[in-house]
């Protein structure tokens, strides 16, 4: 039998073909599935083509050579002449995970349409061909092999190597490696097609195919040992190194194998003198002051118990602080490395110094909690109305249908007209009700989201300023099951000047405080009490929870003390005192009684 041992390299190709295939589609990775198509495509051109060359030879067996070049023209070259381009769109898809089919690439694609016409049609014009040979050495090539040919294939495929070199040098050292055995697989099949092209030696067009089964086994190396497709394209490096935090990554042995350009910068180092090098050995540790424990206590553990660990950090010179992140790296649930991320905190940590040293900037922090607060309760109330009002619409889009069918019915009299018009209007009421409160409501929010430093003063009556307290609290109050009892004991058209938006927040302080007071009994009840006493206005708001201990009640509103232990700053009542006395020109005093309740008096004078 002609070419049997050529048959038998091209049938262990195309079965080792098949055995990877079928391994990258049965783990298949979501994450780089762009680069798994592209894989995929190119051992798909090889089979093609073996199994194209596999036919030639049984052809030639069963029946005649004449038959040989037609089995070539036909089915081997219509795979050969879209290796280069598939492999093109592979090793972008390498360089540049995102990388995306484009309507320029067409272009591409008309060399190898053309190759595959002029070689289907060669008998005609021996443009491709010129004398046919299954021996390379043998076989006269015509002017469009020579010019169109050899050129585009040959020069994409240098291009495709040098895309692919190029998109290596920022690679890691895991990745170097992959990069060495898809780059020996990719040249092994061309140099051999280029020696058989200049007759170094005397080969088979068989020679090419079968060299792949060898590029396949050493592209499989790379996929079953350094798991090369789920490892990120290159251009992630592109990423890494932009990061503002360093990291670094060993091995199981301690062993530095990789870091990124934040970690060069800031311990002043390089790369190339890391590589290899063991953590306990590096003398960067000496420019770190750790506050608590050692990172080398944290490598060994990390392996065995999965945990995350953190430790805060600052180099020596102050100049940055970080927050270290030890966790392991995890692969088929098998610890194969350590990551260390420094994670910058220098801006934190230079906010929270300079929030400690301006007084102004707590006190804004203080406020916009308690914006936040609010904001989350005006939701909830805004959500009751927009339902009703929903519910609202569907009863009259039902009595719109009703009327619209009563038109030609005879049987519905003036009456049941009068009715459906009557019961529109009942639903139109309820809407403009529901319209008038989240009005009132988006009116309260839009006085409090002003500028906290507006200290303009306005004419205000007691009844809008109880009416915004009670929008503003009722999701507060409806939440810890408290009862506000409200009892004005004036007329409610009386005026008072100042900031309404300031005075709401005092008294919103006050009613939070109060119902904090209770701990966690519900069905409380607070008691909000506006009255006069002489030229004044007095808002008292009364609580019956334990009282406020001696030792508190001094500092109560000269120093920032609070009873809410970590969760209280000092700062309401330490503010609201500021507010009355600077913006009001009152004043703000208490009374407290254990276990029977304090009571908070707001004093304002009274404006004729």
């Amino acid at each position: 039998m002609k070419n049997l041992g050529s048959l038998v390299m091209l049938l262990i190709s195309v079965f080792v073909e098949l055995v990877v295939l079928s391994y990258v589609k049965k783990h298949s990775y979501e994450s780089n599935r762009r680069l798994i198509q592209g894989f995929m495509r190119s051992i798909l051109c090889m089979v093609g083509w073996s199994f194209g060359l596999i036919l030639q030879i049984l052809v030639i067996n069963l029946f005649s050579d004449e038959y040989a070049r037609f089995i070539d023209y036909i089915f081997v070259y219509p795979f050969i002449a879209f290796v280069p381009v598939v492999l093109f769109f592979f090793i972008s898809t390498i360089k540049d995970k995102n990388f995306k089919f484009k309507p320029i690439h067409i272009l591409l694609l008309i060399i190898p349409i053309i190759d595959i016409i002029v070689i289907a049609t060669n008998d005609y014009h021996h443009l491709f061909y010129e004398f046919y040979s299954t021996d390379i050495s043998v076989a006269q090539f015509g002017p469009y092999y020579t010019y169109v040919y050899l050129i585009f294939n040959y020069g994409l495929l240098a291009y495709d190597i040098i895309l692919f070199l190029k998109s290596s040098i920022k690679s890691t050292s895991v990745f170097s490696v992959q990069t060495l055995l898809i780059f020996t697989g990719i040249m092994i099949p061309l140099s051999v097609n280029f020696v058989g092209m200049i007759n170094v030696i005397p080969i088979s067009i068989y020679a090419t195919p079968i060299s792949f089964s060898i590029s396949i086994i050493i592209w499989g190396i790379a996929i079953f040992k350094y798991d090369f497709l789920n490892i990120s394209p290159i251009a992630l490096r592109n990423i890494v190194n932009q990061m503002s935090d360093a990291y670094l990554v060993l091995n199981i042995d301690y062993v530095i194998s990789d870091c990124n350009y934040a970690f060069e910068k800031v311990f002043k180092t390089q790369k190339k003198n890391l590589i290899g090098q063991n953590f306990y050995s590096l003398k960067f540790k000496d420019k770190l002051v750790l506050l608590k424990g050692n990172i080398g206590n944290y490598l060994e553990e990390v392996q065995t118990s999965g945990k995350i660990y953190q430790i805060d950090a600052y180099l020596a010179d102050k100049s940055r602080y970080f927050n270290i992140e030890i966790s392991s790296l995890v692969s088929d649930y098998k610890c194969v490395g350590i990551l260390i991320l420094f994670k910058d905190t220098t801006q934190h940590i230079k906010d929270m110094e300079t929030i400690k040293n301006n007084q102004n900037i707590l006190m804004e922090r203080e406020r916009l909690a308690t914006l936040g607060q609010m904001i989350g309760g005006i939701a909830h109330n805004l959500k009751t109305p927009i339902m009703s009002i929903a519910g609202a619409m569907e009863g009259l889009q039902d009595l719109v249908t009703e009327y619209d069918e009563s038109i030609d019915d005879s049987e519905v009299t003036k009456d049941d007209h009068h009715q459906i018009a009557s019961e529109m209007k009942e639903w139109i009421v309820k809407v403009n009700s529901y319209d008038s409160y989240m009005s009132d409501v988006i009116t309260a929010v839009k006085g409090q989201t002003v500028s906290f430093n507006d200290n303009s003063l306005q004419r205000f009556k007691i009844e809008e300023l109880l009416n915004n307290v009670n929008i503003l609290m009722k999701h507060e109050l409806k939440s810890s099951l408290t009862t506000l009892n409200i009892d004005c004991k004036i007329d409610k058209n009386t005026a008072l000047q100042g900031n309404i938006n300031s005075l709401v927040q005092v008294i919103n302080n006050l009613i939070s405080n109060a119902i904090q007071a209770y701990g966690d009994k519900q069905n409380q009840s607070i008691d909000l009490t506006i009255s006069q006493k002489d030229n004044n206005i007095v808002i008292s708001v009364r609580d019956y929870g334990s009282g406020i201990p001696k030792d508190v009640q001094e500092k109560l509103f000269s120093k920032m003390i609070t009873t809410k232990g970590h969760k209280g700053t000092g700062l309401g009542l330490f503010m609201s005192y500021s507010t009355i006395k600077g913006h009001f020109n009152g004043d703000l005093n208490f009374t407290t009684t254990p276990n029977e309740g304090t009571t908070f008096n707001i004093i304002l004078p009274k404006n004729d």
